[in-house]
C-alpha cells in the first residue's frame, strides 16, 4: 500500500509540477506545503473528534439511553476516543517526519508508539466490555464481585505491556523464540529475586478465591481497620476511619486474621447493663425485666424469630445443608433481658439484642431509642437507677 505522503506530493507535483523543482534551503515547496498542512491538521482533528464527533455520538447514544449498552457507552464515549485522537495526531506526526528525514532512523520509535497506542485503544474496549458485564449482573440482581473487575484489569495491563514488549522487541530483530527459552534460567533467578512480588499475587488470588472480602467491606486487622477501597494484584488498600489510605501487602492480609464486619446480613449488636438500687421487691424486679422484654421485643428495629421468617425462606435450600443458615449469612436474633449481677450497691439487668439494621448510623439511633424507653420504664416503676455513693467517715 502506498504512502499518504507519497500519494499526496505526486499529486502536488501533477497539479504544480514547479513545486517539485523550486527548492526552500534544499526542501521542496510542495513538502514544506504538506508538513504545515499536518501540521495545522494536528489541533483541527482533535478539536474535532473531541467536540463536534464526540458530541454527536453522545447525542445518537442519549436517544437510546433505555438501552444499558447505550446509556453506557454516553458516559465512555471520550475515554473510548481518547486514544484514537492521539493516534492520528501520532500519525501526522509520523507524516511531517517523513517528509524531511529518512524513515529508516527511527523506525522503531515510530513501530513503538503506534504499538502502544492501539493497545490502550484496545483495552479501554476491555474495560468498558468488563465494565458493562459488571453493571448487567447487578442490574439483574445477581452476585457481581467489583474486586474480579480490578483484578481483570490488572491482568489484562500486566499481558498488554507484556505483548507490546515482544512486538517491540520482535521488531528490533530480537529472536523472542530463543528469548523465552533462556527465560528458563532467567526466570529462576527473576522469580527468587521477585519471590515477595509473586507471593502477593497469588495471595491476592485466595484472598479473592476465597472471597475473604470485597471492595467496600468494612474489615479490622491486627492493625489496620476502615474500608477496602481497592483489591490490587500485589495489595489492598483500606480507607481508614481517620480517612488516611493505608496500602497493605497481601501476603500479610492472607496469613493473619480478618475481620469482615460488612458480612452480616441482619443484627448488629446491643449489650449494655443497666443499674438499679439495691431492693428485695423480686415482683416488681420481675416486671420491668418483663417490660424491657416486651418492648424489645415488640421494637420495629429490633430483630426477633418472627422478622426472620422472609429470610429462611429465601434461602430454605440450605436450611438441612452442611452449615448453620445463620452463621453463614451473617444473622443474629438473640434477645435477652436478664437480672445479671448483684454489685455492693446495685443490681444490674443485662440487655442483649440485636437491630435489624446493620448501618452504623441507624444502629446508634435504635439504641438510642431503646436506652430512652427504658428510662420511661424505670421512671414509671417503684425502682431507682443506682448512683454509687461513697461514705466518708471522720474520726474525732
Amino acid at each position: 500500500m502506498q504512502d499518504i505522503t507519497i500519494i499526496l506530493k505526486n499529486y502536488l507535483y501533477k497539479l504544480f509540477p514547479l513545486l517539485a523543482e523550486d527548492r526552500f534551503f534544499n526542501l521542496k515547496i510542495a513538502e514544506i506545503l504538506l508538513a504545515l498542512f499536518f501540521l495545522i491538521l494536528i489541533p483541527l482533528s482533535n478539536l474535532f473528534i473531541k467536540k463536534y464527533l464526540a458530541k454527536f455520538l453522545k447525542g445518537r447514544l442519549y436517544r437510546n439511553r433505555r438501552n444499558l449498552l447505550y446509556r453506557l457507552l454516553y458516559f465512555r464515549v471520550d475515554k473510548l476516543l481518547r486514544p484514537l485522537r492521539i493516534l492520528f495526531s501520532f500519525y501526522l506526526l509520523h507524516n511531517i517526519y517523513k517528509l524531511f528525514f529518512d524513515n529508516s532512523d527511527l523506525v522503531i520509535f515510530w513501530y513503538s508508539g503506534y504499538v502502544i497506542l492501539i493497545s490502550w485503544f484496545l483495552y479501554e474496549i476491555y474495560k468498558f466490555y468488563l465494565y458493562y458485564s459488571l453493571t448487567l449482573k447487578l442490574k439483574k440482581n445477581q452476585v457481581a464481585r467489583r474486586e474480579l473487575f480490578t483484578l481483570f484489569l490488572n491482568i489484562a495491563k500486566v499481558f498488554i505491556v507484556l505483548a507490546d514488549l515482544l512486538l517491540i522487541l520482535s521488531k528490533m530483530g530480537v529472536d523472542i523464540t530463543a528469548l523465552i527459552t533462556s527465560l528458563g534460567v532467567g526466570g529462576l533467578i527473576i522469580g527468587f529475586s521477585s519471590k515477595d512480588t509473586l507471593t502477593n499475587f497469588f495471595d491476592s488470588i485466595r484472598l479473592i478465591s476465597e472471597d475473604a472480602f470485597r471492595q467496600g467491606d468494612w474489615i479490622e486487622t491486627k492493625d489496620i481497620e476502615g474500608f477496602v477501597t481497592e483489591i490490587g494484584l500485589v495489595s489492598t488498600k483500606v480507607r481508614t476511619f481517620d480517612n488516611a489510605m493505608v496500602t497493605i501487602p497481601n501476603s500479610l492480609l492472607a496469613n493473619s486474621y480478618i475481620k469482615n464486619w460488612t458480612k452480616r446480613v441482619i443484627g448488629r449488636r446491643i449489650k449494655f447493663s443497666i443499674k438499679v438500687k439495691l431492693t428485695y421487691d423480686t415482683k416488681e424486679l420481675d416486671r420491668v425485666v418483663y417490660e424491657i422484654y416486651e418492648m424489645l421485643h415488640s421494637h420495629p428495629d429490633i430483630v426477633n424469630e418472627n422478622k426472620l421468617r422472609y429470610l429462611l425462606r429465601l434461602k430454605k435450600t440450605y436450611e438441612d445443608g452442611l452449615f448453620n443458615i445463620e452463621d453463614m449469612y451473617g444473622v443474629r436474633k438473640t434477645l435477652l433481658v436478664f437480672i445479671d449481677k448483684i454489685d455492693d450497691y446495685s443490681i444490674n439487668i443485662l440487655i442483649y439484642a440485636f437491630s435489624i439494621s446493620v448501618d452504623w448510623k441507624e444502629w446508634l439511633s435504635v439504641k438510642q431509642d431503646i436506652i430512652k424507653k427504658i428510662i420511661k420504664i424505670i421512671d414509671e416503676s417503684e425502682l431507682e437507677f443506682a448512683i454509687p455513693k461513697e461514705e466518708i467517715e471522720l474520726s474525732t
